[in-house]
């Protein structure tokens, strides 16, 4: 079987409009490194996630914002919620409303962490890593950083499903093929 190339994102071609995105950002955010682009990413993200959620608002209260309305639950103002992502850790402004019913989509309630960071953390430590290690790493790579308590907290919560993966009790005969080939390259008017 012949080996397969990871797919890898080919970017479509650059029209005009994103020349205007692009040189905008470097206007407004005076990037001139990489890590200046990552602090752009993580800003925009931030004010993306805020305008989803003022829109969650509007369709949970029924009107937009600025707008005056007889109904007893109304906006609260915001609270800010430190959230990590793949870009690192920054400060999102959350809407609240008087009620305390609005339950955010893009964002849950009580979810600090929208860059699956639990799925990496697995995958270290099923390839042998410590704790302290993973802490590590994931600071590293990151930015921000993960507790060694946390990386246990997230480890613990499959210990359970591993033990009993590892204690499920063995059939008495596995059937096994081998099979064995021999790969010949042939050419045929210059083909192979």
């Amino acid at each position: 079987m012949a080996n397969r190339k990871k797919e890898v994102y080919k970017p479509k071609p650059m029209t005009e409009g994103k020349r205007n995105i692009i040189q905008g950002l470097i206007q407004e955010y005076d990037i001139e490194t990489a890590d200046d682009i990552q602090d752009a990413l993580k800003d925009l993200l931030s004010g993306t996630l805020r305008e989803m959620m003022e829109a969650e608002m509007d369709e949970h209260l029924g009107y937009d914002k600025y707008e005056r309305s007889s109904e007893p639950n109304y906006r609260n103002g915001t609270k800010q919620k430190r959230v990590r992502s793949k870009y690192g850790e920054f400060e999102v402004d959350v809407p609240q409303d008087r009620q305390s019913s609005f339950e955010p989509q893009v964002l849950p309630k009580r979810k600090k962490d929208i860059s699956a960071i639990d799925d990496k953390i697995i995958a270290m430590y099923a390839k042998g890593m410590t704790t302290r290690q993973i802490s590590e790493t994931i600071e590293d790579i990151y930015g921000f950083e993960v507790s060694e308590g946390m990386v246990s907290d997230i480890t613990d919560k499959l210990l359970p499903k591993i033990e009993e993966w590892q204690n499920r009790p063995l059939s008495a005969v596995y059937p096994i093929v081998f099979i064995d080939a021999v790969h010949f390259s042939v050419r045929d008017d210059g083909r192979v």
